[in-house]
């Protein structure tokens, strides 16, 4: 009989946001070390969100499972307090109360999201929508999952932003939600760890998510092609590179050791040793740094 090796074999994650992106990347990465994946989001086989976009929670949880773990879609509303609530339940009775891994991937903000304007000239109710989509459903899921986390005294709470730094990032709402959602790490991190719990955010590089790939007019087979239009586009990583980030993160005994810390694919690949799905190591910081910051400036100062 083989020993299983897998990292996080007979652990259990919830993948809040999980249906597309860096959040399903997320999801079948921590399937690929052996975890049990709660799926969650609003768009399933039953109905599209808002985003009316093709992916769905099914279709994430069967590639977690093709991964080598075992996905379970669940569709949720994290804005809903009573939907994450019964979320929380059906995990804890079916796990055995067990929960080690929470990712808040919530977002779904970029139709909400308005570049072309300063504060005073957006829509208000446009933009605290985004906040209440890309902050208070991360609030909301993590008041009803720590619970099972403080009870068993381990496990870690991954927050995605986008960027690690202080740097403005283009527009008021969108500049908020992201800074405020690498506030939330630091702050569980404080009330989580007498209890042994680690909370941590992580910023992506240049995703190449479904979204961008449309955006482009390209698929992950020719996606270098895009390249031609933006040329940083060729510095771009899969959201596998994220997932393995964060299963690395999530393998880690020691990973106590970060929390409370801002951090980014481009910094934990030199530790971990992982890789893209191509077999490259993308790291959008040397390349802004070789490439973009004469002109915009510094990528800003880590946090």
């Amino acid at each position: 009989m083989t020993q299983d090796v897998r990292p996080l074999a007979g652990k259990v994650a919830l993948v809040a946001g999980g249906t597309r992106g860096g959040g399903r990347g997320i999801a079948v990465e921590l399937g690929a070390a052996g975890a049990t994946v709660y799926v969650t989001g609003r768009s399933s086989t039953g109905g599209r969100s808002a985003l009316d976009r093709p992916e769905t929670i099914e279709e994430t949880a069967e590639r977690v499972t093709a991964a080598g773990g075992l996905g379970i879609p669940v569709r949720t509303d994290h804005s809903s307090p009573e939907e994450v609530r019964a979320l929380a339940d059906r995990i804890a009775a079916e796990q055995d109360g067990r929960l080690d891994v929470l990712v808040n991937s919530v977002w779904g903000g970029d139709p909400l999201t308005d570049w072309e304007h300063p504060l005073w000239e957006q829509d208000l109710d446009t933009g605290l929508r985004l906040l209440r989509q890309a902050v208070e459903t991360h609030i909301i899921t993590s008041r009803y999952a720590l619970p099972l986390m403080v009870a068993r005294g381990s496990g870690l709470v991954v927050e995605v932003t986008d960027g690690n730094t202080a740097r403005y990032r283009g527009t008021f709402f969108y500049d908020l939600a992201k800074s405020a959602v690498i506030r939330l790490a630091f702050a569980q991190a404080a009330e989580l760890r007498p209890h042994g719990v680690a909370a941590v955010a992580i910023t992506p590089g240049f995703l190449r998510s479904e979204a961008l790939l449309e955006h482009f007019g390209v698929t992950e087979e020719n996606w270098r092609d895009a390249a031609a239009k933006d040329p940083d586009f060729a510095h771009s990583e899969t959201p596998a590179y994220l997932g393995r980030a964060v299963a690395a993160l999530a393998a880690d005994p020691e990973v106590m050791a970060k929390s409370g810390r801002a951090l980014a694919t481009w910094g934990l690949y030199r530790e971990y040793g992982f890789t893209d799905a191509d077999g490259s190591r993308p790291d959008f910081a040397a390349h802004w740094a070789e490439n973009l910051e004469e002109e915009h400036g510094p990528l800003g100062d880590p946090l």
